[in-house]
């Protein structure tokens, strides 16, 4: 079988995508998974890495999620396409206490790599100072928090995409936002080429 130069490139260009997702106890589980799942199938390549370490991480409805290394060993072997933060509000709140997840999101953030939080995943941004001025959503309860001090502007929709910042609103939202990251990276043919068998409802 002949293989088309345009297919090689393709194939180049995804296999070159890579994705950091910052894993931290308290995580809620489906922003976490989901997102993984659904960029691995359009071909980027996902490390989850463990905020605490590589040990077996307590999410937030007790399910342990088993990083792929721990975040110290993960940032040796950046830069990455996008950095990825789930939610819950555990999840977040050590996301947002994190010296290691500053310097994170500001190195991607000083290098215009994109960046994507849903649920209580932005106030982690708020925290560490990150897109200040964007448009941005969160999980309803976290609206009020994410509006102090009027660093963002806030919009009501499922996912938000502003320049190279993408957020999302709870668990609900989880296939759309990493659709919206899958899209952004890898462009809206693979993103449908995805979604279609996951027969997920329009």
């Amino acid at each position: 079988m002949r293989v088309r130069c345009t297919d090689c490139v393709t194939a180049a260009i995804m296999a070159a995508k890579r994705a950091l997702v910052i894993l931290a106890k308290g995580a809620e589980e489906m922003e976490t998974v989901i997102p993984v799942d659904v960029m691995r199938r359009a071909g980027i390549a996902v490390t989850v890495a463990g905020l605490a370490g590589k040990e077996p991480v307590q999410c937030s409805r007790d399910v342990r999620i088993c990083p792929d290394m721990s975040l110290e060993e993960a940032r040796q072997q950046g830069p990455y396409d996008v950095v990825l933060l789930p939610g819950g509000g555990l999840g977040a709140q050590n996301l947002s206490e994190s010296p290691a997840v500053k310097e994170v999101l500001k190195d991607q953030e000083a290098r215009k790599g994109l960046i994507a939080a849903i649920c209580a995943g932005p106030t982690a941004l708020l925290a560490h100072g990150i897109a200040v001025g964007s448009t941005v959503t969160t999980h309803p309860a976290m609206k009020e928090k994410m509006m102090t001090g009027d660093h963002y502007k806030y919009s009501e929709a499922r996912v938000q995409k502003d320049g190279n910042l993408i957020t999302s609103r709870g668990p609900g939202t989880s296939f759309e936002f990493a659709l919206a990251v899958v899209e952004h990276l890898v462009g809206a043919e693979v993103a449908a080429q995805v979604k279609a068998p996951m027969i997920l409802k329009d």
